[in-house]
């Protein structure tokens, strides 16, 4: 058993241990059970160091468990309190609620810390007779009772504390899955749907025009090479993305310009900053129109202004809205989601995430007669 305030319990044995040794050099006890007093407080401490080391120090030796440990350390502190002359060693008895919690769960710390007063006060009336009618006994119970209450909220914070953290952890580990996962779907996936395209044009005109298959299959090597050099890069960096955002933009329209598409851009404004996301928001957009729109016309307009970055993607192809729906455009932005169909699949999710975490701004639109994607970003 281990939790996150190991320092306590050593602390509180060690002043334990202290008192109780000046005490019994100043009252003459015996001197084998102030020897048996100092060696448990000793063992009390080794084993409590021994139980706040990190798990992985833990498990090279045999550990016992959780309830095991605990009941361990109540017999030892019965043990202590037992040999002790000095009566320090009752106060030990706060840390009985303040271990059962890590152990057992805030409901048995408050039965534990109960049952720890009534003992309390249970041997005060085997031992002293009408003790109630005298105010030591009275205020020696009253502290106890408030030490076991203190003990008892201070591992509850500490619990919580731990918990919130582990939670922390937990949700920044998920959020660096989600990261990886769109990286490789919006480079990777777009390249090699790029790819794709490029082959089946340099299929259909293999017979008909040679020299622009050869540019089809030109192109797929292309898009081949640049998803290898962006999985290294996203490997080497975690995805920086490229330098010149106008530049990569332009290399990806060209490469899909061509067999029956017309593919164009547009860039005005003066780029201040690579920006990562316009530019898997481009990719994800053109992958889409050509993968699933059978769009002929695509274009793609950046504006670049002093509030930042603007990006529209039209198409004239049929849109993937619920055919229903097809009349009627199907609109989505952050946060939000209206229209059927119009928010389903790992790209747009996480395109919309994207987008959230820049502080931007993300519409699409779509109907049987084409579909509009605009993005804005701020610098």
């Amino acid at each position: 058993m281990s939790h996150p305030v190991p320092w306590v319990p050593p602390i509180l044995y060690g002043v334990v241990l202290v008192g109780g040794l000046y005490h019994a050099s100043i009252s003459h006890a015996p001197i084998h059970r102030i020897a048996a007093f100092a060696v448990l407080l000793i063992i009390l401490i080794g084993l409590d160091s021994a139980a706040g080391r990190p798990r992985a120090a833990r498990a090279r030796l045999p550990w016992p468990s959780g309830p095991t440990l605990f009941a361990a350390r109540i017999v030892l502190l019965g043990a202590v309190a037992a040999v002790d002359v000095s009566g320090l060693a009752r106060i030990l008895f706060v840390l009985v609620p303040f271990l059962g919690l890590f152990v057992f769960g805030i409901r048995a710390a408050v039965a534990l810390g109960v049952g720890c007063v009534l003992v309390l006060a249970s041997v005060f009336t085997v031992s002293v007779p009408s003790w109630w009618y005298r105010e030591d006994y009275i205020t020696d119970l009253l502290m106890f009772t408030l030490g076991i209450a203190l003990a008892t909220s201070m591992a509850a914070v500490a619990l919580q504390e731990r918990q919130a953290r582990e939670r922390v952890a937990d949700l920044s580990a998920e959020r660096e899955r989600n990261r990886m996962a769109r990286e490789i779907h919006d480079s990777l996936g777009h390249h090699l749907t790029a790819v794709g395209v490029q082959l089946e044009t340099a299929e259909a005109f293999a017979g008909i025009d040679a020299e622009r298959s050869a540019r089809a299959v030109a192109g797929a090597r292309w898009s081949a090479t640049q998803a290898l050099e962006e999985v290294r890069t996203s490997i080497r960096a975690l995805g920086e993305g490229p330098a010149d955002v106008g530049g990569a933009l332009a290399d990806l329209v060209q490469r899909l310009d061509g067999g029956g598409r017309k593919v164009t851009l547009t860039v005005t404004g003066v780029e201040r900053r690579p920006m990562l996301v316009l530019y898997r928001v481009a990719q994800e957009g053109l992958a889409n129109a050509l993968r699933h729109s059978e769009a002929t016309e695509i274009e793609l307009v950046v504006t670049y202004d002093e509030r930042g970055a603007r990006l529209r993607l039209s198409d004239n192809g049929h849109g993937f809205a619920d055919p229903a729906e097809a009349g009627k455009p199907a609109v989505t932005a952050v946060g939000t989601t209206t229209g059927d169909g119009v928010s389903s699949g790992f790209g747009l999710r996480g395109l919309r995430e994207r987008v959230r975490l820049a502080d931007g701004t993300f519409e699409i639109a779509t109907s049987r007669t084409g579909t509009v994607l605009e993005v804005g970003i701020p610098w």
